[in-house]
């Protein structure tokens, strides 16, 4: 069978989360401008986008998620269908995730000024995978790297999203996912296998200021 190579960015924000003001539907033109096939909507600990989202996608493919605030740590939890409480450890945070069939993705673990995790703690975490591209982390290339080196000590598979809160840096950074089909449980299930390519660029310093005044 031959796979296709989908573009997907695998964390994007909307108004939905706290610090955000961007709409569903702008964060959804945006992508199809940028010619992605799809998005994953991942508020900060709330899924009131994803519903919205699923209903005016159009040909887009939406994965439903949450960006869970955990203790120490944010992760991604993709296709999830309910949320998990914040401030809750690690360890019980993804189990929580993973009990209801989503994926448990550590978001950028090293991020100046933001999170910076306990290796050993992610360790015995138990994670999916490991988001290495994030468009909104400081220094890009810096960062990049060492998030690489974390997926390649755990020999975890590797995202990449934006992390956008501005329309305009939808798809800065995104995951190819080599899928059976545009399904988002065959997306899961190749991102699960490790069949993802990270790729993507830092926003500019006029982005990271414009986010900070919109939110």
């Amino acid at each position: 069978m031959t796979r296709l190579r989908l573009r997907i960015d695998l964390h994007v924000h909307t108004k939905h989360s706290h610090d955000c003001a961007t709409s569903v539907d702008e964060a959804l033109r945006r992508c199809a401008a940028q010619g992605l096939d799809g998005i994953a909507i991942t508020d900060h600990d709330a899924i009131g986008g994803v519903a919205e989202a699923l209903e005016r996608r159009g040909s887009l493919i939406v994965v439903p998620g949450v960006e869970v605030s955990a203790r120490g740590a944010h992760i991604l939890a993709l296709n999830a269908s309910e949320l998990v409480p914040a401030g809750l450890p690690l360890a019980e945070t993804v189990d929580r995730i993973r009990c209801q069939g989503a994926l448990a993705v550590i978001a950028h673990p090293y991020f100046t000024l933001k999170t910076w995790v306990n290796g050993r703690e992610v360790e015995e975490a138990g994670f999916n995978a490991v988001e290495v591209a994030n468009a909104a982390q400081f220094p890009y290339w810096w960062m990049l790297r060492k998030n690489s080196e974390l997926a390649e000590r755990l020999g975890l598979p590797r995202t990449g999203g934006s992390d956008a809160h501005i329309p305009e840096t939808v798809g800065r950074a995104y995951t190819v996912v080599e899928a059976d089909s545009r399904e988002v449980e065959d997306v899961i299930r190749a991102i699960e296998r490790g069949r993802t390519e990270p790729r993507g660029s830092g926003i500019t310093l006029h982005e990271r200021l414009k986010k900070l005044f919109k939110a």
